[in-house]
């Protein structure tokens, strides 16, 4: 099963249509445009011509069958095929370094043999690993809201997390019947932080597994891969979702385990990371990463 990039949507809400609708568990190819809607994709091309109404284009939506509020959509990330180029932009006003920075600037960069093949103005060279990643992932949020796909939250959203790569699973809370749950906003590869606003933006195509656990749902997304499990979190500040993220994860480990409360606290203060995923969107998203190795059998 396929969606192709012709089905697009631009806010998470349970009022879109289904571009596909499927009984879980089922694995779904997506084809996806850049943040920029393919629209910047020429050295020549300029921001100033962005038609800014086809920023962050989703694929999708996919409605689950069976999944229904209280539930937990659980998305494996198969595979990220990348396109051969890809596109990074900062600007006046934007971005961390905003302030610092005179009109609009875009790189289109070539990507090849596993590297992204950056040239500065002046003429220098470098070439960077791809980390392939996806920015914007999630399901329709709860009580009717509309939030558009720029902004993160606890369906997830732009969340910007480098940790959204192959070999992924995220764990999403169902608040709509059939969770309609899309993805895009594709990056070859992305500093934590984002701190440009931009990453290397790139179409893809990226295969996914899409499956739903009856119950316990989490109150944001929660990611786990082979070494790590982590909670991703979105909030007004840095502050307010550090702090969010360090109790949701406290509270996943006593939900799983029969440690006290100190031994908690202490084995993540000796292992645990609190980690930037983005600081340039509506909200703030910071992630608590774990790793698993030091409390055997923990999961989601």
């Amino acid at each position: 099963m396929k969606i192709t990039k012709d089905n697009v949507f631009y806010s998470f809400c349970g009022n879109n249509e289904p571009a596909l609708t499927v009984d879980a568990p089922a694995t779904v190819e997506f084809e996806t445009m850049d943040c920029f809607g393919n629209q910047l994709r020429d050295p020549d091309d300029v921001m100033e011509a962005l038609d800014w109404d086809r920023v962050n284009p989703a694929t999708g939506p996919v409605y689950v069958n069976g999944a229904e509020p209280g539930d937990t959509l659980k998305v494996t990330i198969n595979k990220i095929t990348l396109n051969e180029k890809g596109t990074v932009c900062c600007l006046n006003d934007e971005g961390t370094l905003g302030g610092r920075i005179e009109g609009s600037h875009i790189r289109v960069t070539p990507v090849s043999d596993g590297m992204v093949h950056y040239e500065a103005s002046n003429g220098m060279k470098t070439d960077i690993p791809i980390r392939p990643m996806i920015g914007v992932i999630g399901v329709a949020p709860a009580d009717g809201q509309d939030i558009n796909t720029g902004t993160p939250g606890h369906h997830g959203g732009n969340m910007d997390n480098t940790m959204v790569g192959e070999g992924a699973t995220l764990y999403f809370p169902v608040a709509v019947p059939g969770a309609l749950f899309g993805f895009g906003d594709l990056h070859a590869v992305m500093g934590d932080g984002e701190i440009g606003v931009s990453g290397l933006e790139i179409p893809a195509d990226v295969e996914v597994t899409i499956d739903v656990i009856k119950g316990g749902a989490p109150e944001y997304p929660v990611l786990e891969n082979k070494d790590e499990i982590s909670v991703i979190v979105s909030k007004e500040t840095v502050d307010e979702a550090a702090q969010r993220a360090t109790e949701l994860m406290q509270e996943l480990i006593a939900a799983r385990t029969d440690l006290d409360m100190p031994d908690i606290v202490m084995l993540m203060s000796l292992v645990g990371n609190l980690q930037f995923c983005q600081i340039v969107d509506p909200e703030k998203t910071v992630r608590f990463v774990f790793p698993k190795r030091y409390i055997p059998g923990l999961t989601f």
